[in-house]
């Protein structure tokens, strides 16, 4: 717990509590005007979400140009200060330029607060710290969701958009405290480059796939267990992220005593098995069960992939490997939600949820090639400085 981890964790807070309080607001907010409707909201989620993933594509071009800790400050000023001005005008047109400045803004954080955290974490001790940056990331997650629309309700969307602005904004202060990685005029590993890499893009098709289901619990859970039931989906919804926080910090212990490389099948295997339980979705105790299993392996897996992906790189590629990790969480959860409805469509939820639980264990595959891969590069790197010994004698 050194003076800029702990500057690094206000600005962790600071992103993901302005980020998740006007998640379900601005769609709200959208919707508000007569005469729109539910795809007026999906326009302005999707606008969020693109220009995230655009960001996170751009990111890593940015940061070595102009430095991570500069980059995070800029993502900190354009997350809020589009929120302080959203309630000008309620034209879908504005709304959605200000989602698409937020979206850009939320990926530079992302970006160059993972390559930051990365560099301020000594290597025996990455993986615990990565999974108490993602404690604090998720908790904001919690909160924020449920606390932005009860605030829009009772206080009214200025508010609410003020707060998210805020919180934001006062994080830059954090900023100036925290070291990084300047300017450089040094070639970095970029984006495309990193995904034709197996040793970057194994690890991250792996937790792609693993991120389907949790797209997937969030977004249908409610309407795939029976009415009546709404404190069942309650219960899950909160013990799947609260497993997952929980599995991820003792990964990232695990990671650092054993190595992260032989979690990922773990985690991959679990988070299947939590799916397939939720299939049961007319039987309540089940559903919570599956959702808790599935948090536990979807922790690992986020512990393990991005662990071990960092440990691959020298420092000039952590922006790299922080925005593939979070391309894979982005797209994961919004193709498979995507996917999923239209396979629930045609066989119902329970067999939509059994279906998932089969091809997120296609992802066995990849992780077996990695694991071969990873004992074939040790084989040779100790063959290798058994022969410069034996030179050397």
């Amino acid at each position: 717990m050194t003076r800029p981890l702990l500057l690094r964790f206000v600005t962790v807070v600071g992103s993901s509590a302005s980020f998740f309080l006007l998640l379900a607001v601005v769609p709200a907010y959208a919707q508000s005007v007569p005469g729109r409707g539910s795809d007026q909201a999906g326009l302005v989620t999707g606008a969020l979400m693109l220009a995230t993933v655009g960001g996170e594509l751009l990111a890593p071009w940015l940061a070595a140009r102009c430095g991570h800790r500069v980059l995070l400050g800029a993502g900190l000023l354009l997350l809020g200060a589009p929120a302080l001005v959203l309630t000008v005008s309620q034209s879908m047109a504005w709304i959605v330029a200000v989602c698409l400045v937020r979206g850009l803004g939320f990926a530079f954080t992302l970006v160059a607060g993972g390559a930051l955290t990365a560099s301020l974490i000594p290597p025996e001790r990455r993986g615990e710290g990565l999974a108490l940056i993602g404690v604090m990331a998720g908790v904001p997650s919690l909160v924020g969701l449920p606390l932005g629309s009860w605030l829009a309700l009772h206080a009214g969307y200025g508010p609410v958009c003020t707060a998210a602005a805020l919180l934001s904004l006062i994080s830059i202060a954090a900023v100036l405290g925290l070291s990084g990685r300047k300017a450089t005029r040094e070639p970095s590993l970029g984006v495309f480059a990193g995904a034709r890499s197996g040793a970057l893009a194994r690890p991250t098709a792996i937790f792609a796939v693993t991120a389907i289901g949790a797209g997937i619990v969030v977004t249908f859970l409610p309407s795939a267990v029976a009415p009546g039931h709404a404190g069942v989906v309650a219960a899950a919804l909160f013990v799947q992220p609260a497993a997952a926080t929980a599995s991820r910090w003792f990964a990232g212990r695990h990671a650092d005593r054993r190595g992260a490389a032989g979690l990922v099948v773990p985690g991959l295997v679990v988070s299947a098995a939590g799916i397939l339980v939720v299939a049961l979705t007319s039987v309540p105790v089940a559903v919570v069960a599956g959702a808790a299993v599935f948090g536990t392996g979807f922790g690992i897996a986020q512990s393990a992939t991005i662990t071990l992906m960092y440990s691959r790189v020298p420092v000039s590629g952590y922006a790299t490997v922080s925005a593939l990790w979070n391309i894979a969480y982005d797209a994961g959860m919004g193709l498979g939600a995507v996917g999923f409805g239209t396979v629930a469509g045609l066989t119902g939820y329970p067999w939509a949820f059994a279906l998932t639980a089969l091809l997120m264990l296609t992802a066995l595959v990849p992780a077996w090639w990695d694991h071969t891969a990873t004992r074939t590069q040790r084989a040779t790197a100790k063959a290798h400085l058994a022969v410069t010994e034996e030179e050397q004698r």
